[in-house]
Protein backbone atom coordinates (compact mmCIF):
# COMPACT_ATOMS: atom_id res chain seq x y z
CA UNK A 1 0.00 0.00 0.00
CA UNK A 2 1.50 3.26 -1.03
CA UNK A 3 -0.24 5.95 1.83
CA UNK A 4 0.26 9.36 -0.54
CA UNK A 5 -1.87 7.30 -3.25
CA UNK A 6 -4.31 6.24 -0.45
CA UNK A 7 -4.95 9.60 1.39
CA UNK A 8 -3.76 12.34 -1.37
CA UNK A 9 -5.53 15.55 -1.40
CA UNK A 10 -8.04 14.58 1.45
CA UNK A 11 -8.27 16.65 4.22
CA UNK A 12 -7.37 16.06 8.45
CA UNK A 13 -9.04 18.57 10.42
CA UNK A 14 -6.93 18.76 13.84
CA UNK A 15 -8.42 20.13 16.91
CA UNK A 16 -5.30 21.20 19.06
CA UNK A 17 -2.77 21.18 16.18
CA UNK A 18 -0.22 23.67 17.55
CA UNK A 19 1.60 21.33 20.21
CA UNK A 20 2.27 17.92 21.03
CA UNK A 21 0.21 15.45 19.25
CA UNK A 22 -1.83 17.71 17.24
CA UNK A 23 1.37 19.22 15.44
CA UNK A 24 2.99 16.00 15.09
CA UNK A 25 -0.47 14.32 13.11
CA UNK A 26 -0.73 17.76 11.17
CA UNK A 27 3.31 16.92 10.11
CA UNK A 28 2.76 13.66 9.29
CA UNK A 29 -0.19 13.97 7.36
CA UNK A 30 0.79 16.47 5.60
CA UNK A 31 4.06 14.25 4.31
CA UNK A 32 1.91 11.85 2.41
CA UNK A 33 0.00 14.49 0.35
CA UNK A 34 -3.28 15.51 3.10
CA UNK A 35 -4.81 18.66 3.04
CA UNK A 36 -4.43 20.14 6.79
CA UNK A 37 -7.21 22.37 8.65
CA UNK A 38 -5.41 23.04 12.30
CA UNK A 39 -7.48 24.73 15.08
CA UNK A 40 -5.33 26.04 18.19
CA UNK A 41 -5.48 28.13 20.50
CA UNK A 42 -2.22 29.99 21.54
CA UNK A 43 -1.26 33.88 22.93
CA UNK A 44 -0.07 36.28 20.48
CA UNK A 45 3.93 36.54 21.93
CA UNK A 46 3.67 32.12 21.50
CA UNK A 47 3.08 32.72 17.82
CA UNK A 48 6.45 32.71 15.89
CA UNK A 49 7.56 29.60 17.67
CA UNK A 50 4.30 27.78 16.44
CA UNK A 51 4.07 30.02 13.18
CA UNK A 52 8.04 27.97 12.48
CA UNK A 53 5.97 24.87 13.14
CA UNK A 54 3.53 25.70 11.20
CA UNK A 55 5.61 26.41 7.92
CA UNK A 56 7.28 22.88 8.50
CA UNK A 57 3.53 21.57 7.46
CA UNK A 58 3.31 23.81 4.69
CA UNK A 59 6.68 22.75 3.41
CA UNK A 60 5.42 19.81 2.34
CA UNK A 61 3.02 21.41 -0.77
CA UNK A 62 -0.23 20.64 0.67
CA UNK A 63 -3.19 23.17 1.60
CA UNK A 64 -3.09 24.07 4.89
CA UNK A 65 -5.11 26.32 6.82
CA UNK A 66 -5.12 27.46 10.14
CA UNK A 67 -7.44 29.16 13.05
CA UNK A 68 -6.60 30.62 15.75
CA UNK A 69 -9.72 30.06 17.75
CA UNK A 70 -11.54 28.73 20.92
CA UNK A 71 -12.60 25.23 19.24
CA UNK A 72 -15.15 25.02 22.40
CA UNK A 73 -17.21 28.50 21.35
CA UNK A 74 -19.95 27.52 18.87
CA UNK A 75 -19.68 30.46 16.89
CA UNK A 76 -16.11 30.31 16.32
CA UNK A 77 -16.88 26.24 15.66
CA UNK A 78 -19.66 27.70 12.83
CA UNK A 79 -16.96 30.10 11.25
CA UNK A 80 -14.25 28.15 11.08
CA UNK A 81 -16.50 24.92 9.57
CA UNK A 82 -18.26 27.84 6.52
CA UNK A 83 -14.52 28.28 5.57
CA UNK A 84 -14.07 24.85 5.05
CA UNK A 85 -17.21 24.69 3.36
CA UNK A 86 -16.01 27.31 0.89
CA UNK A 87 -12.20 25.67 0.84
CA UNK A 88 -14.48 22.75 -0.96
CA UNK A 89 -13.09 20.79 2.13
CA UNK A 90 -13.96 17.33 2.45
CA UNK A 91 -13.23 15.85 6.00
CA UNK A 92 -11.19 12.55 6.19
CA UNK A 93 -9.87 12.76 9.38
CA UNK A 94 -11.26 14.80 12.21
CA UNK A 95 -8.82 14.49 15.24
CA UNK A 96 -9.65 15.68 18.32
CA UNK A 97 -6.45 16.65 20.89
CA UNK A 98 -7.74 19.43 22.97
CA UNK A 99 -5.95 19.97 26.08
CA UNK A 100 -7.53 22.25 28.25
CA UNK A 101 -8.50 20.74 31.59
CA UNK A 102 -8.31 21.53 34.95
CA UNK A 103 -5.99 20.21 37.49
CA UNK A 104 -6.92 20.93 40.57
CA UNK A 105 -7.51 17.98 43.53
CA UNK A 106 -10.64 17.31 44.92
CA UNK A 107 -10.10 17.80 48.94
CA UNK A 108 -11.64 21.44 49.89
CA UNK A 109 -9.79 23.09 52.05
CA UNK A 110 -5.80 21.90 51.49
CA UNK A 111 -5.89 24.12 48.22
CA UNK A 112 -7.79 24.87 45.61
CA UNK A 113 -10.54 22.46 44.66
CA UNK A 114 -12.34 21.31 41.49
CA UNK A 115 -15.96 22.59 41.80
CA UNK A 116 -18.88 22.03 39.45
CA UNK A 117 -17.96 24.41 36.99
CA UNK A 118 -14.27 23.00 36.52
CA UNK A 119 -15.72 19.87 36.24
CA UNK A 120 -18.21 20.67 33.48
CA UNK A 121 -15.64 23.21 31.62
CA UNK A 122 -13.10 20.00 31.46
CA UNK A 123 -15.59 17.45 30.61
CA UNK A 124 -17.04 19.58 27.21
CA UNK A 125 -13.42 20.97 26.52
CA UNK A 126 -11.89 17.47 26.17
CA UNK A 127 -14.64 15.15 26.12
CA UNK A 128 -17.87 15.62 24.62
CA UNK A 129 -17.40 18.52 22.33
CA UNK A 130 -15.69 15.83 20.03
CA UNK A 131 -19.18 14.84 19.40
CA UNK A 132 -20.35 18.45 18.94
CA UNK A 133 -17.63 19.15 15.81
CA UNK A 134 -18.83 15.25 14.23
CA UNK A 135 -22.39 16.40 14.44
CA UNK A 136 -21.52 20.24 13.29
CA UNK A 137 -19.32 18.41 10.62
CA UNK A 138 -22.12 16.51 9.22
CA UNK A 139 -24.73 19.35 9.23
CA UNK A 140 -22.56 21.22 6.54
CA UNK A 141 -22.37 17.97 4.99
CA UNK A 142 -18.39 17.84 4.77
CA UNK A 143 -17.81 14.90 6.71
CA UNK A 144 -19.29 11.51 5.10
CA UNK A 145 -18.16 8.28 3.95
CA UNK A 146 -14.96 7.28 4.64
CA UNK A 147 -14.33 9.33 7.29
CA UNK A 148 -12.36 8.93 10.57
CA UNK A 149 -13.22 10.23 13.94
CA UNK A 150 -10.01 9.67 16.51
CA UNK A 151 -10.14 10.98 19.57
CA UNK A 152 -7.03 10.78 22.14
CA UNK A 153 -7.14 9.53 25.99
CA UNK A 154 -4.49 8.64 28.58
CA UNK A 155 -3.92 5.95 31.12
CA UNK A 156 -5.62 8.44 33.49
CA UNK A 157 -8.85 6.99 32.39
CA UNK A 158 -8.35 4.38 34.95
CA UNK A 159 -5.32 5.28 36.98
CA UNK A 160 -5.86 8.01 39.82
CA UNK A 161 -3.47 10.60 39.56
CA UNK A 162 -3.69 13.52 41.74
CA UNK A 163 -5.14 16.71 40.13
CA UNK A 164 -5.86 14.75 37.41
CA UNK A 165 -9.75 14.00 38.65
CA UNK A 166 -11.73 16.06 35.64
CA UNK A 167 -9.91 15.69 33.14
CA UNK A 168 -10.00 11.71 34.00
CA UNK A 169 -14.09 12.32 34.06
CA UNK A 170 -13.57 13.94 30.58
CA UNK A 171 -11.51 10.55 29.05
CA UNK A 172 -14.09 8.45 29.92
CA UNK A 173 -16.78 10.80 28.48
CA UNK A 174 -14.90 11.07 25.68
CA UNK A 175 -14.52 7.72 25.13
CA UNK A 176 -17.90 7.10 25.53
CA UNK A 177 -18.63 9.51 23.05
CA UNK A 178 -16.72 7.69 20.71
CA UNK A 179 -18.16 4.57 21.20
CA UNK A 180 -21.73 6.05 20.32
CA UNK A 181 -20.78 8.18 16.98
CA UNK A 182 -19.46 4.49 15.93
CA UNK A 183 -22.48 3.01 16.23
CA UNK A 184 -24.87 5.52 15.04
CA UNK A 185 -22.63 7.71 12.43
CA UNK A 186 -21.22 3.69 11.38
CA UNK A 187 -24.29 3.27 8.80
CA UNK A 188 -23.47 6.66 7.49
CA UNK A 189 -19.62 5.78 6.73
CA UNK A 190 -18.47 7.52 10.02
CA UNK A 191 -16.29 5.90 11.74
CA UNK A 192 -14.55 6.53 15.59
CA UNK A 193 -11.66 5.15 17.99
CA UNK A 194 -9.89 6.35 20.79
CA UNK A 195 -6.02 6.28 21.21
CA UNK A 196 -4.38 6.04 24.65
CA UNK A 197 -0.99 6.72 24.19
CA UNK A 198 1.55 5.79 27.04
CA UNK A 199 3.48 8.71 28.71
CA UNK A 200 4.60 11.00 26.15
CA UNK A 201 6.57 14.63 27.07
CA UNK A 202 3.96 16.73 25.73
CA UNK A 203 3.30 20.44 27.03
CA UNK A 204 -0.18 19.41 28.14
CA UNK A 205 2.09 16.45 30.81
CA UNK A 206 4.18 18.93 32.07
CA UNK A 207 1.13 20.35 33.74
CA UNK A 208 0.08 17.50 35.86
CA UNK A 209 1.82 17.34 39.00
CA UNK A 210 4.19 14.65 39.58
CA UNK A 211 4.74 14.61 35.48
CA UNK A 212 9.02 13.74 36.09
CA UNK A 213 7.89 10.58 38.03
CA UNK A 214 5.36 9.59 35.80
CA UNK A 215 8.18 10.20 33.05
CA UNK A 216 10.91 8.31 34.71
CA UNK A 217 8.59 5.40 35.84
CA UNK A 218 7.21 4.92 31.83
CA UNK A 219 10.63 4.35 30.78
CA UNK A 220 11.56 1.98 33.18
CA UNK A 221 8.41 -0.16 32.68
CA UNK A 222 8.51 -0.02 28.96
CA UNK A 223 9.53 -3.16 27.29
CA UNK A 224 11.55 -0.69 23.96
CA UNK A 225 13.03 1.34 27.15
CA UNK A 226 12.01 5.05 25.78
CA UNK A 227 8.79 7.33 26.09
CA UNK A 228 6.18 7.15 23.76
CA UNK A 229 6.62 10.66 21.26
CA UNK A 230 4.06 12.60 19.79
CA UNK A 231 5.20 10.86 16.28
CA UNK A 232 5.04 7.34 17.13
CA UNK A 233 1.35 8.14 17.59
CA UNK A 234 1.50 10.61 14.16
CA UNK A 235 2.36 7.66 12.22
CA UNK A 236 0.02 5.26 13.81
CA UNK A 237 -3.29 8.26 12.97
CA UNK A 238 -2.17 8.14 9.21
CA UNK A 239 -2.32 4.31 9.31
CA UNK A 240 -5.75 4.43 10.80
CA UNK A 241 -6.72 7.02 7.92
CA UNK A 242 -6.01 4.63 5.20
CA UNK A 243 -8.33 2.20 3.56
CA UNK A 244 -6.34 -0.92 4.97
CA UNK A 245 -8.02 0.17 8.24
CA UNK A 246 -11.28 0.95 7.27
CA UNK A 247 -12.79 -2.03 9.35
CA UNK A 248 -11.30 -0.98 12.77
CA UNK A 249 -14.20 1.10 14.64
CA UNK A 250 -15.51 2.07 18.15
CA UNK A 251 -12.38 0.79 19.58
CA UNK A 252 -9.34 1.76 22.01
CA UNK A 253 -6.27 1.16 20.48
CA UNK A 254 -3.07 1.64 23.07
CA UNK A 255 0.14 3.18 21.16
CA UNK A 256 2.27 2.79 24.11
CA UNK A 257 5.29 0.27 22.83
CA UNK A 258 3.94 -2.23 25.53
CA UNK A 259 4.06 0.36 28.38
CA UNK A 260 0.56 -0.68 29.82
CA UNK A 261 1.12 -4.68 29.82
CA UNK A 262 4.49 -4.58 31.77
CA UNK A 263 3.29 -4.58 35.34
Amino acid sequence: MNLSEDLKDKWALILGGSSGFGLATAKRCAEVGMNVAIVHRDRKGAMDKINQEFDVVRGFGTKVLTYNCDALDRREIETTIYSLVKEGANIHLLLHSIAFGNLKGVVPGEEAYLEDEDFARTIYSMGTSMLTWTQMLWQSKILGEGSQIIGMTSEGNEVAWKGYAAVSAAKVALEAVSRSIAVEFGPRGVRSNIIQAGVTDTPALRLIPGSDGMKEHAIKKNPLGRLTTPDDVAKFIVLMCSSWASWVNGELIRVDGGERISG
